[in-house]
């Protein structure tokens, strides 16, 4: 099994604030799903009120990230899933569930992971 990560940019999910619970609600079943599935490894939001730091090998913390470096930011799903097909089947639901395409990305096999 591959795992895939499903995700959107914060400024895609542009949402009537009217329409957000139902979107919560949407997206929080679709989770509840993946989890009965047994697929669902973990998701969340990058927390946009925290500032990211930049950790060097020598252990320096600096404030921001790599220069030129897009702060990531929005939605984020890990699945374990046996195909790629599969993977698009979770994030057409996931799309369909937040209102915003969603990227679908496949992890590299690492056997020590």
């Amino acid at each position: 099994m591959t795992k895939y990560l499903i995700s959107f940019p914060a400024e895609a999910m542009v949402v009537p604030e009217e329409d957000f619970e139902a979107v919560v609600d949407a997206s929080h079943a679709v989770i509840e799903e993946a989890k009965a599935a047994g697929v669902y490894v973990f998701g969340g939001g990058i927390d946009e009120d925290v500032d990211p730091v930049l950790v060097a090998g020598d252990g320096t913390v600096t404030e921001g990230t790599y220069p030129g470096h897009k702060v990531p930011n929005g939605g984020y799903t890990v699945l374990e899933l046996p195909s790629r097909e599969a993977a698009l089947e979770w994030a057409r639901m996931i799309a369909v569930a937040c209102r915003c395409s969603q990227e679908v990305r496949q992890f590299h096999y690492d056997p020590a992971s």
